[in-house]
């Protein structure tokens, strides 16, 4: 484990040199903080993955890269289920830097520098998911409040589509990508095995939770202009391609992440702050905006 910015190339070249596949998962993916804080977002998600992506192809040329994307590069939907060939358009700080960092990995394997994938992620859930950082999606802060037995909250009618992924499907998913000789695309949408409304997802989770209230709230100023409506994912070509499906439906998989949380709960919440603060910890004498995210 070394502990270390993805941009301090010099902490880790040894091992880059020494790798036969690389995981790239880093990154920042708080759509609300980017909005408020673009350079830092550029510096998280485009600027440390340029430095990354060069140290990588001077160290161990040709290397196989898989990269964390997301579907947020894809903006509001002109049709679903999406699949690679729509349009990317994003709407927030956080998908034009994701994108940037995309073409950073594909532009290098187009010149052979790199041998890399890139994965657009749907929402990702499961155990070890990070609830006491903010800011990080609808999913942690609802996995959150269930842990906490508070309600749950949506933002407008409840019915946006998603499609979450259990964390065992998406690990899956980036073995696939690390494993295969053959590259046949450079792309691939992976989401999960259903498409439900925000408003299933809620009753769903707070089911598995032995109940909960769920509360429906209108769209805060900050998050309306970002929202996406609708999305779910085609997966067809990673299905074909690398031979992956989802498995987990979001039933058994909001059971499993509740069952892993009562066990294990106090390692991802504090007690004394069970509500993290949205704000950034350079920014919190400022005046509150927002607690929870529909991302």
């Amino acid at each position: 484990v070394i502990a270390a910015d993805i941009g301090d190339t010099a902490a880790f070249g040894v091992e880059l040199a020494a790798s036969e596949v690389i995981f790239n998962l880093a990154g920042e993916i708080s759509h609300l903080h980017s909005m408020d804080f673009p350079e830092r977002d550029l510096q998280i998600n485009t600027v440390a993955q340029l430095r990354f992506l060069l140290a990588c192809s001077a160290a161990n040329p040709g290397v196989r890269v898989v990269y964390a994307s997301t579907r947020q590069v894809y903006g509001v939907p002109e049709y679903t289920p999406v699949d690679e060939a729509h349009p990317v358009q994003p709407v927030d700080f956080n998908g034009v830097h994701k994108l940037a960092a995309s073409m950073y990995h594909l532009m290098l394997a187009r010149t052979g520098q790199l041998d890399a994938i890139a994965l657009r992620l749907t929402n990702v859930y499961g155990p070890r998911m990070a609830l006491d950082v903010p800011c990080q999606g609808f999913l942690s802060t609802f996995f959150r409040r269930l842990v906490l037995g508070k309600p749950l909250e949506i933002f407008g009618d409840g019915r946006q589509l998603r499609d979450p992924v259990y964390v065992d499907d998406a690990v899956d998913a980036f073995l696939a990508a690390g494993a295969v000789e053959r590259v046949d695309s450079r792309i691939y949408n992976a989401g999960g095995p259903e498409a439900l409304s925000l408003a299933d997802i809620a009753r769903i989770a707070a089911n598995a939770a032995g109940g909960a209230e769920i509360l429906y709230r209108p769209f805060p100023d900050a998050v309306k202009p970002i929202d996406i409506g609708s999305y779910f994912t085609d997966s067809r070509r990673i299905q074909a391609e690398l031979k992956w499906n989802a498995r987990v439906a979001f039933a058994d998989g909001a059971d499993r992440t509740l069952a892993y949380y009562r066990h294990h709960r106090d390692r991802y919440l504090d007690p004394a702050h069970p509500e993290p603060d949205c704000r950034m910890p350079e920014h919190r004498g400022a005046p509150r905006r927002l607690m929870y995210a529909e991302g």
